[in-house]
């Protein structure tokens, strides 16, 4: 399994590649199953993962953004790969570095797979070719772009003021989005450093690597929050909720908890017993990744601060 999930990031990666910053690649074909936009080069890159595994491993099922749930017609499948061929389609679309191929797999049987089922979970850089390959339990190894083994080295940084970070922005309606984060914001704004970088692969491993102390996306707590709020996430996603759905996370997640992050929803709960396969709202899930215990208990506390605002003000 591990050599399969590799193999086909691997050659999803290959693949993708010569799309990265290409204008062409920017069509809008369709709306995907999780209801976000299918550009050319994710219709290129799903249509690479159907043929690679009928080829390769037609035995298994998998689940991806614009497919959704597909088994083989005998019903034999024991495991299921969670699919994410071009985890920042808008990124690859302008070239720049923080864009991943998300690989998980987990088993499958009678009962719904949860994340904490994820067994391994393999990200790839599209630009670069690094790769992130976690078993759980077992550690995460981390190959540099040149065949080189990378180190696993999480901050050590336990101060919001001086906290690098990044955040889901996509989709979500940006008032309510940055009154709950704004008190974060504020304080790393000089000290340290916020981002978006368009993808959750590439921001949870950046925790792997130590580029940043922290990953945050409380776009469903906002809804679960303040549910009026629906509305205006709806009317930004073109009818659609476009939180985290568990093929942004299933890969990097374990990555960033096989590490030592500490992973939760923007509650501070377990993302464990989430469902895997899905996506739309209901499957959706915040997310508050950091790098160690302390800075992750400073974030919800902070977080808090910045909810009870958010309510007040609705």
């Amino acid at each position: 399994m591990r050599n399969l999930i590799t193999g086909l990031a691997l050659g999803l990666q290959e693949h993708v590649l010569p799309y990265l910053g290409a204008h062409a690649a920017r069509t809008h074909d369709q709306t995907g199953a999780g209801g976000d936009v299918t550009f050319g080069i994710d219709t290129e890159a799903e249509a690479f993962l159907e043929r690679f595994l009928a080829e390769h491993a037609p035995e298994v099922a998998f689940y991806s953004e614009d497919r959704g749930l597909v088994k083989p017609t005998d019903g034999t499948a024991t495991h299921v790969l969670v699919v994410d061929p071009i985890d920042g389609t808008r990124p690859a679309l302008a070239g720049f570095e923080s864009s991943c191929v998300s690989v998980a797999a987990a088993p499958l049987d009678q009962r719904e797979p949860t994340m904490s089922q994820v067994e391994l979970g393999v990200v790839v850089e599209i630009k670069s070719g690094a790769v992130f390959t976690a078993e759980r339990g077992a550690g995460v190894e981390y190959r540099r772009a040149d065949g080189g083994v990378g180190v696993v080295a999480l901050s050590e940084n336990t101060e919001l003021e001086r906290m690098f970070w990044t955040l889901g922005f996509r989709g979500r309606p940006a008032v309510p989005l940055v009154t709950a984060l704004a008190d974060l914001i504020d304080a790393s704004s000089v000290g340290g450093a916020v981002f978006d970088l368009g993808s959750a692969s590439y921001d949870l491993t950046r925790l792997v690597t130590g580029q940043l102390d922290a990953y945050l996306d409380v776009g469903t707590r906002i809804i679960e929050e303040v549910p009026q709020l629906r509305e205006e996430f709806e009317a930004v996603g073109g009818g659609a909720v476009l939180n985290n759905s568990p093929y942004d996370l299933a890969a990097a997640a374990l990555c960033a908890q096989e590490a030592g992050a500490i992973v939760t929803d923007a509650h501070g709960r377990s993302l464990g017993e989430r469902p895997l396969l899905g996506s739309g709202h209901d499957y959706q899930m915040s997310c508050v990744a950091a790098a160690n215990e302390a800075l992750h208990g400073r974030i919800l506390e902070s977080l808090d601060r910045g909810f009870e605002r958010l309510r007040r003000m609705h």
